[in-house]
């Protein structure tokens, strides 16, 4: 099986790169899709202080959309998601609650989010009020909001073309059970992900007819407890899924992590820290009966 690596020069500075082969066999024109990712923003709207210990100058708000800016003129075949937690962490959260961040996402465009565990401080009321913020797709499949404010507000699935190619895209949360207070989440339903997941791309693949299929995780990156379900355990577990953005660990990958699901294909799972700092970049890579992946970390 080729490998191939690609190198692209980006404005921000580029800290890790890796390439992966998937199925690679007709040289037919290829269509390039850029998918960007964050993950654990937690209300951070500027640059970490000169002062702070680990993140000394990195982050902002408006360092990101200059970077995602100038990746859609590169490509304008690109997606732009969140894996949750947008809420919590700076003062910003406790004046506004919510409202600044989902302001700013909707300027910078974010196609869609899923729904972290920190989203409900402010209770699911708090969640529903700020709604009309956000002018992008909330994607949850396994928070059965039934008799909630919610019901309605929230997408079990979506899809998205870009270039011809069609994205499906499907969002999982964590057990709410003993990370938020039950009267936060009233009677919303946490169901079994791995099913869910099932679920969700049989229907993406085989009835929508999608090309590429993306879940968007708040289930974190992986636990000693193996009873636990994380994104190493998803993964394995199911199939048709191409890419896990995931969250909920603040875990940074210095590649995409490869792995191979029940069908024996492979599975690509990413996590790029939390507060903001850096910015997933994965690039799929799709010819006929084939795709490839090319990836960055960037640095913000």
């Amino acid at each position: 099986m080729k490998r191939r690596n690609f190198l692209k020069n980006t404005a921000a500075t580029v800290t890790f790169l890796s390439s992966g082969l998937i199925n690679l066999s007709c040289k037919e024109k290829e269509k390039k899709i850029t998918i960007l990712h964050t993950n654990d923003v937690h209300s951070h709207i500027f640059p970490f202080s000169n002062n702070d210990k680990k993140r000394a100058n990195l982050g902002g708000v408006a360092r990101r959309s200059a970077i995602i800016n100038k990746i859609r003129k590169e490509n304008p075949n690109t997606l732009l998601f969140d894996a949750g937690d947008i809420f919590q962490g700076t003062p910003y959260f406790n004046y506004f609650g919510g409202e600044l961040e989902f302001k700013l996402m909707s300027l910078l465009k974010y196609d869609a989010s899923t729904i972290g565990n920190h989203d409900f401080d402010n209770g699911i009321d708090g969640l529903h009020k700020q709604l009309p913020n956000a002018e992008f797709d909330f994607i949850s499949s396994n928070y059965d909001f039934t008799n909630t404010v919610m019901d309605a507000h929230v997408r079990k699935y979506n899809t998205y073309i870009r270039n011809g190619v069609k994205i499906g895209v499907f969002g999982l949360g964590v057990e709410l059970k003993g990370l938020v207070n039950s009267n936060a989440y009233k009677e919303t339903k946490y169901l079994d992900p791995v099913e869910i997941a099932q679920d969700m791309s049989r229907i993406l693949k085989n009835d929508k007819k999608c090309d590429l299929i993306v879940c968007l995780s708040h289930l974190g990156y992986d636990y000693n407890d193996p009873k636990k379900i994380s994104d190493i355990i998803l993964a394995r577990s199911t199939r048709d899924i191409d890419l896990i953005i995931g969250g909920h660990t603040h875990t940074l990958l210095k590649n995409p992590t490869k792995l191979f699901n029940v069908s024996g294909e492979s599975v690509l799972i990413n996590q790029v820290g939390c507060f903001g700092t850096h910015l997933g970049k994965i690039d799929f890579h799709i010819e006929q009966n084939s795709k490839y992946y090319s990836s960055q970390i960037l640095r913000i």
